[in-house]
């Protein structure tokens, strides 16, 4: 018996999952391990890879078996429905895009990404510049082509490619919201943390060790390693697909939770990743709901997580473990003191929740800037120094404390640095129902136990893969649309109450 259009469709979704986890082993293996000189080589494999998923994507049978397949919905479920307008999306997003173009943006990107690598050992912005232009400028004609085709412009037609129906101006409002409130709550929280005591925790803390920490801790969490591994590189990411998750931190000998912080925040990408509905996996449905969604997952685990007391409680003692380490620095109060110090600091994986959102709306006000043809590439730096000094009176030292601390427009991805701070927002949101759902919670963490944790989140956020959008999961999960208002209420009562509390004011 022939198959139905719509299952003809799942087989060649199938196909393309398989093309995607292999272009995602390719992209980790050039971070991790890939010689430096073999770029343009694997610029070439990833084109070759991106065009072939592009001409499948695009083919002509594809796009008649959705026609038939939409034109006949009778038996097929909601889940399937949805796969369609899922596999649509996708289609529509490739047919948008010429194949010459795809290729182009590839080899650049990848290129690119090796620059930026020997840039950051040099330290200078110089010996990336003329790459990232040409990255800009495909880009650029990439955006315009994808906002003539979704109707969007062509700044929102990048957003919605990383987070599926999320808006510039849902980002506009969110920032609006933060700043009319985070530079006072800032200034606040500093100078209450000026009259506490920090004990200062030094010491020389050896990689294989903090890998150690962070692999009980990865375990303890949910983290398959069976289908899953942690490694280094020069930025910490999460790649792969679910059955192959892929993740990576960096770690610093003198600093014992940079390395464990990254690691924990790439956890939070993974456990959203292996927790999609296993029924989809080769599916569009399947996948994530966008990297908003996934930022929030993240962000839940290595800022609100693990900067709780309920964590510190349980890190306290694997600290000396690890590390052999004791003494008053080493207390639960000191640790606590240290995970949730404010600073004004110039980089972004490392700070704070409070400085965090002004970190990235610096990025996306740069990166619009740079695709409208308002700041060139060879002013980036400049611009950027300015900004920083501007929002949290720091000047970075160098490059690599400014412009070449990010990866991200080295590999073309424009139009995702918002879904950073929309996660963040999302992932105080979260927490509030979550505390509301699972009151002992914070216990459980504390005892080393995130089942609590995690099965609220199986439940509410990862099964559901890509079958609503954003906003609608938001308000399914929380019963509230995405607002800065549980952020805000979370910062708050935890940098000026001690403790957070699961607030009952309207959102």
């Amino acid at each position: 018996m022939a198959l139905s259009p719509y299952k003809q469709l799942e087989q060649e979704w199938k196909r393309l999952h398989a093309f995607r986890g292999a272009m995602a082993v390719l992209r980790w293996d050039a971070a991790v391990m890939m010689p430096r000189g073999s770029a343009d080589v694997r610029g070439e494999q990833l084109a070759a890879l991106e065009t072939e998923y592009h001409a499948l994507v695009t083919a002509p049978k594809v796009t008649r078996l959705l026609d038939r397949a939409q034109a006949s919905t009778a038996g097929l479920q909601d889940w399937q429905i949805a796969n369609l307008r899922e596999m649509r999306r996708q289609r529509d997003f490739a047919i948008a895009t010429p194949v010459a173009l795809v290729s182009r943006l590839a080899k650049a990107a990848s290129k690119a990404e090796m620059k930026w690598l020997a840039a950051r050992e040099t330290g200078k912005f110089e010996d990336l510049a003329p790459h990232l232009e040409e990255v800009v400028n495909l880009v650029r004609d990439k955006a315009q082509l994808l906002g003539q085709a979704r109707k969007l412009s062509p700044y929102d037609a990048l957003v919605d490619e990383f987070s599926p129906g999320l808006t510039s101006a849902e980002i506009d409002a969110m920032f609006k919201a933060m700043a009319r409130r985070l530079p006072g709550l800032i200034r606040d929280v500093l100078a209450r943390q000026e009259k506490q005591t920090l004990l200062p925790i030094t010491g020389k803390f050896s990689a294989s060790r903090q890998r150690a920490l962070a692999v009980e801790i990865m375990k303890a969490v949910g983290f398959p390693f069976d289908r899953g591994r942690l490694d280094e590189s020069e930025h910490p990411f999460t790649e792969g697909v679910p059955g192959d998750v892929r993740v990576t931190t960096r770690f610093d000998p003198t600093e014992p939770f940079s390395g464990l912080l990254g690691a924990l925040h790439e956890t939070g990408h993974a456990m959203y990743d292996v927790g999609l509905p296993p029924e989809f996996l080769d599916q569009p449905v399947g996948r994530d709901r966008g990297m908003a969604l996934e930022e929030s997952q993240s962000l839940l685990m290595e800022m609100i997580v693990c900067r709780s007391r309920g964590f510190v409680t349980y890190l306290r003692p694997l600290l000396e473990k690890h590390f052999g380490v004791s003494g008053p620095e080493w207390s639960e109060e000191n640790l606590y003191a240290h995970l949730t110090r404010v600073q004004r600091g110039p980089i972004r994986v490392d700070a704070d929740e409070l400085t965090y959102s002004l970190h990235i709306q610096l990025r996306y006000e740069l990166e619009n800037q740079l695709l409208d043809g308002k700041l060139a590439v060879r002013n980036l730096r400049d611009a950027w120094n300015a900004g920083m000094e501007q929002r949290l009176s720091v000047k970075p030292r160098n490059d690599l404390e400014g412009v070449l601390q990010d990866v991200h427009w080295a590999v073309g991805s424009f139009g995702y640095f918002p879904s950073y701070a929309l996660g963040a927002v999302m992932a105080a949101q979260f927490y509030e129902s979550l505390r509301t759902a699972v009151p002992d919670v914070d216990a459980q963490i504390a005892r080393g136990e995130f089942a609590g944790l995690m099965g609220w989140l199986r439940e509410n956020v990862h099964s559901v893969g890509a079958r609503v959008s954003p906003q609608e999961l938001l308000k399914n999960a929380t019963g509230k649309p995405l607002a800065a208002t549980a952020a805000l209420r979370y910062l708050e009562s935890k940098y000026l109450a001690d403790e957070p509390v699961v607030g009952s004011a309207a959102a």
